[in-house]
């Protein structure tokens, strides 16, 4: 099990230092910043160029030089952030690292170089984590309706929203660095080559420009480094004071095309650095510019990580972000609200007696109170094997505010809540979640359980003690005599425990 330590999730006070570490495809990024009366004031930022999709393969694996590449980046940012609590730190890895085949074999060392959890993001999580770095700081007019683009090495997230709340959120699968590779292999630019390659890249855009078009916005907003550079270039150009126009654009991509070869690029403004992937930017955002009907594109300072930040500060509060998507997901679904707080309450009493042996974290209580919350979520869909459709649910759907792997935790506790436990069940649970995902699950399964009648009566004097991977749930002898369906679950339970590495004895009193 990993010695990472624990990441809580308790509301930030004034003073403290948050921090946030994004893992894109091109750059690595480190923002840390202070909290100074609710809000946040930067004091520090690292990047790196690492260009982790370079190095990612068509058979899903991270090329040995690439991936060394990382972890030294990573040991650099841990040093940069080992003061920092475990609460206060958050981690995300995009596009690249959801498509590795194994990410654990990447991710395992990356969190011990960093010292800290990494949370690989979906691409739809990541479209709104982009637009509330944006919202925040770039505070939109009342009632105003924004496009925010975001072009990082692997994807390209698109966003429309009203405020703080995202409205329509895509992501597509082409960004600067691996457009570059895909479409200018060797590293050359061509007209014909350019025009091909834009076809395909705009189909890709063409699956939802007619609704987002329809929905409208009343700015647009590009953020992250590819948006940077082209801004850059079309100052230094004089073509514009900053923002990046349709006639600007295509006047860089001439420049572009002149130069025939990647490495010839001579455009001024362009760093050295983003040079390499200069052309697969260009490319994309003038797919954007065409499917979205775009003339004018304002620059934002903000993106991801700007995002995470504020995120952090909701986390553990009233406006964490999985509580409301846990709270959408029980009406869309039609749960039994009083029967998941039933479970949620006799769950969370058992948490609490054992969570000091079991070394279980105020996170791990969350995840269980929302695991209980969503356990009858399947019933939606059928009663038989509900827990299995709840737990497909889920691990499949884009749920804001949740990692993948939380998802999976969440989807394991679900599918594990009743009947035998599959050795499957946990298998996509990263190690250091591991024993903590089977502990919640023991309890999640006693409490439904103990609820199967769908009444508010718990035992009284209901103890549960737990020492290493053993459990003995005491109850009393006189209350669970009048209720022999319960005492043959129970005396059942043992068994079907054993499933999760765990063994339950009972002592009834």
């Amino acid at each position: 099990m990993s010695s990472l330590p624990a990441r809580t999730s308790a509301p930030l006070r004034d003073g403290d230092l948050v921090a946030a570490v994004d893992l894109g495809s091109n750059s690595f990024h480190i923002v840390v910043a202070q909290r100074v009366l609710g809000q946040l004031r930067v004091v520090d930022r690292l990047r790196e160029t690492v260009r982790l999709a370079e190095g990612l393969n068509a058979l899903g694996g991270l090329a040995p030089e690439v991936r060394e590449r990382a972890l030294a980046c990573l040991s650099r940012f841990g040093q940069r952030i080992a003061g920092i609590p475990p609460r206060q730190v958050r981690t995300v890895a995009t596009h690249t690292v959801r498509q590795l085949r194994a990410p654990e074999t990447f991710l395992a060392p990356a969190e011990a170089a960093l010292g800290h959890a990494i949370d690989v993001i979906s691409g739809r999580e990541e479209a709104r984590l982009v637009y509330l770095g944006v919202a925040h700081e770039q505070p939109p007019e009342p009632g105003q309706q924004r496009l925010v683009i975001d072009i990082g090495g692997g994807s390209t997230e698109c966003i429309i929203g009203r405020g703080f709340s995202p409205l329509e959120r895509e992501s597509i699968q082409v960004g600067c660095v691996a457009s570059t590779r895909r479409f200018f292999e060797g590293g050359k630019l061509g007209r014909k080559r350019w025009n091909a390659a834009l076809t395909e890249v705009a189909a890709q855009f063409q699956q939802f420009a007619a609704p987002y078009r329809s929905l409208g916005w009343d700015e647009a907003i590009g953020t992250s480094g590819t948006h940077k550079a082209i801004s850059n270039i079309c100052a230094a150009m004089k073509l514009t004071k900053g923002a990046i126009t349709r006639d600007a654009l295509a006047q860089v991509r001439e420049r572009l095309l002149q130069a025939g070869r990647i490495e010839a690029i001579d455009l001024p403004g362009l760093s050295d650095d983003r040079r390499p992937v200069i052309a697969g930017g260009v490319l994309v955002l003038e797919a954007v510019f065409a499917t979205l009907g775009l003339e004018r594109l304002q620059v934002s300072k903000a993106a991801l990580r700007e995002g995470v930040l504020y995120d952090l500060l909701g986390r553990g509060g009233a406006d964490d972000p999985r509580e409301a998507s846990v709270a959408a997901m029980m009406q869309r679904y039609g749960v039994d609200a009083d029967q998941a707080a039933r479970v949620e309450a006799t769950a969370l009493r058992l948490f609490d007696q054992v969570a000091r042996n079991w070394r279980l974290t105020s996170d791990d209580r969350a995840m269980l109170a929302r695991a209980a919350r969503l356990h009858e979520l399947g019933l939606a869909i059928a009663h038989s094997g509900y827990h299995t459709h709840g737990a497909y649910v889920l691990q499949n759907s884009d749920i804001a505010g949740f990692s993948q792997q939380g998802q999976r935790f969440l989807a394991a506790l679900v599918r594990t809540h009743r009947r035998s436990v599959p050795k499957s069940a946990f298998e996509m649970i990263p190690d250091r979640m591991l024993s903590n995902a089977r502990r919640s699950a023991a309890l999640l399964r006693l409490a439904v359980l103990l609820h199967r009648s769908r009444g508010n009566e718990v035992p009284p004097g209901l103890r549960l003690q737990a020492d290493d991977d053993r459990l003995v749930l005491r109850i009393d002898k006189r209350w669970l005599h009048g209720r022999p369906l319960l005492r043959a679950d129970l005396e059942a339970e043992p068994e079907d425990m054993l499933g999760l590495g765990i063994q339950l004895k009972l002592a009834i009193d």
